[in-house]
């Protein structure tokens, strides 16, 4: 998420990114695209035998006039119409919904309604690479118009947000067919097809977050790919690769990081960064690695990343413990990579917390502005 970080063999990762582990960088170069390849299915699983692209239902045919066209690159072909769909086993049909791991054991999530289709008109614009989300001449932002609505019934809330999707299919739908609608959903900016599936997040009720690939202490051997938001980078320079990552698609309510603490930890680095997103109406969630910084944008901080430990006992144990942080403060983050034991767990406690006195919340409705 075009370069590689260093893939070993998988020991319980470190993920001190939010959203995805070290393990699993972005598509990259041809040349490391088998090595990577590898290393995703041995975390995730294997994922069938053959790829099959899948034409998505036309939904953007209501998207103000010239939205498809926008996507389009100068050359080649778009991406952004098709979504790829990887056939579990011999005779499965295609296009039928995704049986996720345990899900028959699980119980099934709360039903909610469809967030409305990206784009909304008056919250984009043209941009050099595809569409920018932009506010609206009322004032009104992307963050207001794409985060998940929310009403607080005075319990304390709780949120979780799952990321690393778009580059595996069977667990980009597992997350989104499986996982109540107030989970919110990040996305790589690298992934083919991405417009699709934010709209099917959409559709189930997910609100989204885009991830953005920034330099980490151990840059360039862990390399997060070609638009890495660099520290030492111009002001100019940062954002322009910042509107690249905003151009692939639309429907996110506000970024999120990937990788980062070299970038995050820099204040020139960071408050270019938090100006292009408060130009345009965003918000920002981090791992915990920009804790405390603000930027006058809406802003939250995980307080436990749920599966830094790959077992069931490990993660529920996070899970609880954020369920005491927001006892004792009103409300908690939690976030996860979208391991099939992490979505297993997740969609276990997301049916049983509220049963315990708390209430699920989007992230956005625990983001503030300072």
């Amino acid at each position: 998420m075009i370069a590689f970080p260093r893939l070993s063999a998988p020991r319980g990762p470190d993920l001190k990114a939010l959203l995805s582990p070290r393990q699993l960088a972005p598509i990259g170069a041809a040349a490391l695209f088998a090595g990577a390849l590898a290393a995703v299915v041995a975390l995730i699983g294997p994922v069938g035998p053959k790829p099959v692209r899948l034409a998505l239902e036309p939904v953007g045919d209501a998207a103000p006039q010239g939205w498809r066209e926008m996507l389009r690159p100068n050359h080649g072909v778009a991406l952004s119409d098709q979504i790829i769909r990887l056939t579990e086993r011999p005779g499965e049909a295609v296009g039928a919904p995704l049986a996720a791991a345990g899900a028959s054991r699980l119980p099934k999530p709360a039903a909610s309604g469809p967030l409305a289709s990206a784009p909304i008109a008056g919250f984009f614009a043209p941009g050099p690479g595809g569409p920018l989300p932009v506010i609206a001449p009322d004032g009104r932002t992307p963050f207001e118009a794409y985060a998940r609505p929310f009403t607080s019934n005075g319990k304390p809330k709780v949120a979780i947000v799952v990321g690393g999707l778009g580059l595996n299919a069977r667990a980009t739908r597992q997350a989104i067919e499986t996982l109540p609608g107030v989970v919110t959903l990040s996305f790589t900016p690298y992934a083919e097809g991405l417009q699709g599936w934010i709209d099917m997040a959409r559709a189930h009720g997910h609100e989204v977050l885009l991830e953005t690939p920034m330099e980490p202490a151990d840059y360039p051997d862990n390399d997060p790919g070609p638009y890495t938001l660099m520290a030492d980078a111009q002001g100019p320079e940062t954002v322009k690769r910042l509107e690249w990552v905003l151009s692939r698609a639309t429907g996110y309510f506000g970024l999120s990081n990937y990788l980062g603490s070299r970038f995050l930890g820099d204040a020139r680095a960071y408050d270019a960064f938090a100006g292009g997103l408060r130009s345009r109406g965003l918000g920002f969630v981090d791992d915990g690695a920009a804790a405390g910084k603000t930027g006058g944008i809406p802003r939250a901080t995980a307080d436990r990343v749920v599966d830094d430990s790959l077992s069931r006992p490990a993660i529920e144990k996070q899970l609880l413990a954020l369920e005491t942080k927001a006892l004792q403060h009103g409300q908690a983050l939690g976030a996860g990579f979208a391991y099939p034991v992490t979505l297993e767990m997740v969609a276990r406690w997301t049916s049983e917390v509220e049963k315990r006195g708390y209430q699920l919340a989007p992230v956005s409705a625990l983001a503030t502005r300072k």
